[in-house]
């Protein structure tokens, strides 16, 4: 009987230790997740994305490339997250990734990351059908007809992101990793586009990581040497064949004032343009049609480039050209740095652009003319302090700086590489006819490598709207723009100017009015 009893209490005392072991087994599920796909794109190298002793930076490709590698599991199961008892290996496995560049760089404490979060995402949304369901039929649509094709060059990958950026919010995100912000990349990386997550240039556009190898070998560093040497030799004995061309043909149609003697398509910079067949070229006897002869009747702006022309095209669509001034064939390069900046995005917010005309004649000399569409409402500046009677309602203003920060928004974070665009005022946005706000004027634009924390470049904008950290040391961010756009909103709020002169006729900043203000409010 006793050893009835010990047998019993034996197996009784086991139960809890079965139960225990079962459960610990369920918490550790192997990760779905294949971290594989992040050292193939890689080469095995480390990325030139995570080549980076900034915190921040590598956190931030920590975030995208788990984002890459959720796509490419949705692609495969139709989940967006892996299970929840598989968190702890995901992170084993991700780690592992890592440490093979830096085993000293933890993911988790060094960016402030928890374990359930790598299996915690946009509330409610789990799988593809329910994010199907969540977006309009006419938005899925669209970013398939954007999205399916090549996204290594800026014209498509600008079309893509755009497409991505009309869907409507998806909710509230758990956690900070695959928010829902992160969802339609996500998706349209697995199934909009055909070639994959894990295509270099899908990888770049939707997700800004950039898998080429930050560092090579001195043979390749010689091999890239030798072609940059034989491409500069090429490219010197192009430019002296060009000039020998261009004086035999200005020497020979030097008897006829009437006739272009060097009416070319693009210069130098524009012809290596990627993806610049969409842009159309007008000549300039189209131009001078259009604006009957560039009459003073038809100028409806006028700046330190030159001057703007309201033009009426022969398919009877209104264009607006920007006549550049004071050109010459070494001022080329401002010409051609604006139109590649225009033709490489595409947004509701940003101005259009049509095309642009570049000719010669002796009559005018130099010709640099850039076609936008028509902003029928003209600049917010023209309706703030202009003669324009009627004054913007509040729910106007309110459209005008949600549009102006849309196009904001995506010149920094949605166009690759991204841009700065350094001259943000109210002439510089453009109204149309429903009072959508059109950013404009990209001449003194910077392209922002992608890494960098700031650029050390010459001062250039509008005094009462540079940033003050641009102002006295020079230093370049995206949050040079937001300061501009700060003063752009105390100017809708106030209706006063950015610079005025104050009773001394000494100018006084709208900044320091603002804070005046805050000073007397807080004490």
């Amino acid at each position: 009987m006793m050893n009835l009893l010990i047998l019993f209490f034996t197996v009784l005392l086991s139960f809890p230790l079965l139960s225990l072991s079962a459960n610990t087994t369920a918490s550790t599920a192997p990760c779905p997740l294949n971290f594989t796909v992040l050292s193939v794109l890689s080469g095995g190298s480390k990325p030139s994305s995570f080549d980076s002793s900034g915190g921040s930076t590598r956190c931030q490709f920590i975030n995208q490339a788990l984002r890459l590698v959720d796509s490419d599991y949705l692609r495969r199961s139709g989940f967006f997250l892996p299970p929840s008892n598989s968190s702890e290996s995901c992170w084993k496995d991700f780690q592992s990734y890592i440490n093979k560049f830096d085993p000293s760089f933890d993911i988790r404490s060094s960016c402030g990351l928890q374990t359930s979060w790598i299996s915690e995402g946009c509330i409610n949304i789990t799988t593809k059908q329910q994010f199907e369901a969540s977006v309009p039929q006419s938005s899925l649509q669209n970013m398939q007809a954007n999205c399916n094709q090549s996204l290594e060059n800026n014209s498509p990958c600008a079309l893509c992101t755009t497409s991505l950026s009309s869907l409507p919010a998806l909710g509230q995100s758990i956690g900070n990793l695959s928010d829902c912000t992160g969802y339609p990349s996500v998706y349209a990386a697995a199934f909009s586009n055909q070639f994959g997550p894990t295509d270099p240039g899908t990888a770049k556009c939707l997700f800004s990581l950039d898998f080429t190898s930050g560092g090579s070998s001195g043979g390749k560093k010689k091999v890239v040497i030798v072609v940059v040497s034989i491409v500069c030799v090429l490219v010197f004995s192009s430019i002296v064949l060009g000039f020998w061309a261009y004086w035999k043909l200005n020497y020979k149609m030097k008897g006829d004032d009437n006739v272009n003697i060097a009416e070319r398509g693009l210069v130098s910079g524009l012809d290596s343009m990627d993806q610049s067949t969409t842009l159309m070229r007008f000549t300039i006897d189209d131009v001078k049609k259009a604006t009957k002869n560039f009459s003073r009747d038809n100028i409806i702006g006028r700046g330190g480039y030159g001057n703007v022309y309201k033009g009426l095209l022969s398919d009877g669509s209104e264009v607006a050209l920007k006549r550049f001034k004071n050109v010459s064939a070494a001022g080329d390069a401002s010409f051609t740095h604006e139109v590649e900046v225009i033709a490489s995005v595409r947004h509701v917010n940003l101005v259009a652009l049509r095309g642009y005309c570049s000719a010669t004649t002796h009559l005018e000399g130099y010709q640099r003319i850039i076609v936008c569409d028509l902003m029928k409402n003209g600049s917010l500046h023209d309706h703030l302090f202009g003669s324009i009677g009627d004054k913007l309602s509040w729910p106007i203003r309110q459209q005008i700086a949600l549009g102006t920060a849309r196009g904001l928004a995506y010149l920094h974070y949605g166009a690759q590489p991204s841009i700065i665009h350094r001259d943000i005022k109210a002439s510089n946005i453009l109204l149309d006819e429903r009072f959508e706000a059109k950013v404009a004027d990209f001449g003194l634009a910077k392209f922002n490598p992608e890494g960098m924390t700031h650029m050390s470049t010459r001062v250039a904008g509008t005094m009462g709207y540079v940033a003050p950290e641009y102002a006295l040391y020079g230093q370049l961010t995206e949050r040079s723009d937001v300061f501009s756009f700060g003063v752009v909103l105390l100017e809708l709020l106030s209706g006063r100017k950015a610079l005025q002169m104050n009773n001394d006729g000494q100018p006084s900043a709208l900044t320091d009015w603002a804070w005046s203000l805050v000073r007397t409010v807080i004490c």
